[in-house]
C-alpha cells in the first residue's frame, strides 16, 4: 500500500487524499484526485506516488461497472472478510486435524458465514456486464448484441 511507503507524519494526509482518489465521483475526478496525489507528494516520496501512477488504470476499473455496483467494488479488503471467520475459528481450535477436517470445516465456517453477506446491489446488472456491456460514469452506453435482440 501507499501508506507504507510514506513517514507516519505524512500518512493522515496522504489517505485524505487516497480517499479523495477512490470515493471520486466519476473517473475524470479521480484522475484529478490522482494528479493532485502525484502534485503534493511526488517531490518528497515519490515511491508512494509512483505505486498509484504506474497502476491507475487498475486502480480506477471499477469506474467502468455499473455505478450500482462500485460500492462493492471500492472495498479493500474482501478476501480478508471473507475468511475472517475461518480465521478465527481455527486460531480457536488449534489446527483442524487432517487435511480432511480442515477442508470440512472450512466449508461448512463458509457456508454458514455467507448468510450474512451482503448482497449485490442492482443484480439485474450482472448478466449486463457479463455479455460484455460498456459502462460510462457508471451508466449503460451500449448493449451487447446478444440481449439487444
Amino acid at each position: 500500500m501507499s501508506l507504507n511507503a510514506l513517514p507516519k507524519s505524512a500518512q493522515p494526509g496522504a489517505k485524505k487524499a487516497l480517499h479523495a482518489i477512490y470515493n471520486a465521483e466519476d473517473r475524470d475526478h479521480a484522475l484529478k484526485a490522482v494528479t493532485a496525489f502525484e502534485k503534493a507528494y511526488g517531490a518528497k516520496f515519490p515511491k508512494a506516488v509512483k505505486k498509484i501512477t504506474d497502476d491507475v488504470d487498475e486502480l480506477l476499473a471499477f469506474y467502468d461497472f455499473p455505478a450500482e455496483h462500485w460500492i462493492h467494488l471500492r472495498t479493500t479488503n474482501p478476501i480478508e472478510s471473507t475468511f475472517a471467520t475461518v480465521r478465527l475459528r481455527t486460531k480457536v481450535t488449534r489446527g483442524p486435524g487432517s487435511a480432511a477436517a480442515a477442508l470440512a470445516m472450512v466449508f461448512k465456517l463458509v457456508e454458514s458465514a455467507q448468510a450474512r453477506w451482503r448482497a449485490v446491489n442492482a443484480p439485474h446488472l450482472v448478466a449486463l456486464v457479463r455479455a460484455g456491456a460498456r459502462f460510462e460514469r457508471g451508466h449503460l452506453v451500449e448493449q451487447p448484441e446478444t440481449l439487444a435482440a
